[in-house]
């Protein structure tokens, strides 16, 4: 039994033995065939795979593409204008016909500064309100910054002028009027708030511009240069050049050093405990923004060249005054990304970023790109000043009295909207029936 058992056991260790050196032989090449078997399957599966999400990350970048087309170019109703730019280059080569020109590229334009003012606002969702806001006023001004130095090239001062002084009437009286008038109506009877301290310093900016604006007026209507007609001048490219420097410092005011006193409602109500409400979801990527501000501006540009080119033969044709066109016509096209998303915003009871794109924008362009256009016309040779005229410069100070008292409680209703959009309409009959004296002397 025992002996057996012995037996048994001595065979059970040899067998193990045996698989042992089996399976630890090198030199066998059953071994060698099998593992290099192993190892081209491996090569295969790991190819397989690194090839399949390749595959599946060139599909998702195609179909983001897709998207991104889809959400920018179709998916808004204002879309349908698009076409009118092309066809205003059509019109100005195939016709000649101004007016018709300046008619499809006005339309032409207005959707892509709608669609400037969408992108701007996708991008706006990565950077914060604040930087939000600023990105809108500066984008929504790229329309009429880049007709200005088109218009500044052909040395048309007075449209310079008064395009954009009309972009700063436009912006406080008809895009905030309709964004408050909307704003109290969707959220009626409650009364809508912002932030009173942004808005005194945006108020106080617009009265420092409307400073500079106005001495080389009166200078010059008073007769008082030391040197005529060159007196005015240095005084102007001195006060933008000041002017640039306090915008400079307004934007470090705001985005570093007390960039807590631009919190906004919203934020503060969040912060006391009360609901959130739910953040928007970007549509696009920050990138596919960033590319679509690009192309938009690029187009934008281009069609300026033909709307500019077109502005006096369509005041001859339609016989209307070359100021009404550029003070109440190209501001109302230029500014429709920011009356487009100043109303929204303030349907959603957002008026920090309401007043961020209206009243940021007069600020802009108020300290900014009058200054910079005067800037730029002394380097091109071009004699641009301050000087808006008597009946120009008084229309933008009284604006600028009035816009201040609405903003001064830091509330907003319906019935303010409305009287800024009564104000908008008395300053529109008042430029249709003026004639502007400096451009028939030009």
């Amino acid at each position: 039994m025992v002996l057996t058992l012995v037996k048994m056991g001595s065979s059970k260790m040899e067998s193990t033995l045996e698989k042992i050196d089996f399976e630890s032989d090198e030199e066998s090449p059953l071994t060698l065939s099998q593992s290099a078997g192993a190892k081209q399957s491996f090569q295969f599966e790991t190819s397989s795979h690194t090839s399949v999400p390749k595959f599946r990350t060139l599909r998702k970048l195609q179909f983001t593409a897709f998207h991104s087309v889809y959400v920018v170019l179709f998916k808004a109703k204002i879309n349908v204008l698009l076409p009118f730019g092309p066809l205003a280059v059509l019109m100005h080569y195939m016709t000649g016909r101004h007016g018709w020109v300046f008619f499809f590229s006005l339309l032409g334009i207005t959707p892509l500064a709608e669609r400037l003012g969408y992108a701007t606002e996708q991008l706006a969702c990565y950077t914060g309100n604040t930087v939000g806001g600023l990105l809108n006023a500066t984008f929504g001004n790229a329309t009429e910054m880049i007709i200005s130095i088109y218009a500044l090239k052909n040395g048309m001062i007075r449209v310079v002028q008064q395009s954009l002084l009309g972009s700063i009437l436009s912006n406080m009286l008809l895009v905030l009027g309709c964004a408050f008038f909307t704003g109290g109506i969707v959220h009626y009877p409650k009364v809508q708030r912002f932030n009173q301290t942004a808005a005194i310093v945006s108020s106080g900016l617009l009265l420092m511009a409307v400073m500079g604006i106005l001495f080389p007026a009166v200078l010059h209507f008073t007769h008082t240069e030391v040197h005529f007609g060159k007196s005015e001048l240095a005084l102007s490219r001195f006060s933008s050049c000041i002017m640039l420097v306090a915008y400079a410092s307004y934007l470090f005011f705001q985005l570093k050093s007390h960039a807590n006193l631009y919190d906004s409602v919203d934020e503060e109500r969040e912060n006391d405990g009360d609901e959130p409400e739910e953040e928007e979801v970007p549509e696009i990527t920050m990138w596919e923004a960033i590319a679509w501000l690009t192309i938009l501006t690029l187009w934008v540009s281009v069609l300026s060249g033909y709307l500019v080119d077109a502005i006096q033969g369509a005041s001859d044709s339609w016989n209307m005054p070359v100021s009404f066109i550029s003070v109440i016509l190209l501001p109302i096209v230029g500014n429709a990304a920011e009356h487009a998303s100043a109303i929204m915003f303030a349907m959603k009871d957002k008026l920090d970023i309401t007043l961020g794109v209206a009243i940021g924008s007069s600020t802009q362009i108020s300290m900014f790109v009058i200054p910079f256009c005067v800037v730029v016309g002394w380097i091109m040779g071009q004699p641009m000043d301050l000087n808006f005229q008597l009946f120009e410069t008084a229309s933008l100070f009284i604006t600028v009295l009035v816009v201040a008292f609405m903003l001064q409680e830091g509330t907003s209703n319906y019935f303010k909207g409305l009287m800024l959009i009564l104000c908008y309409l008395i300053v529109a009959a008042s430029f249709f029936v003026h004639i502007d004296n400096k451009s028939d002397d030009d």
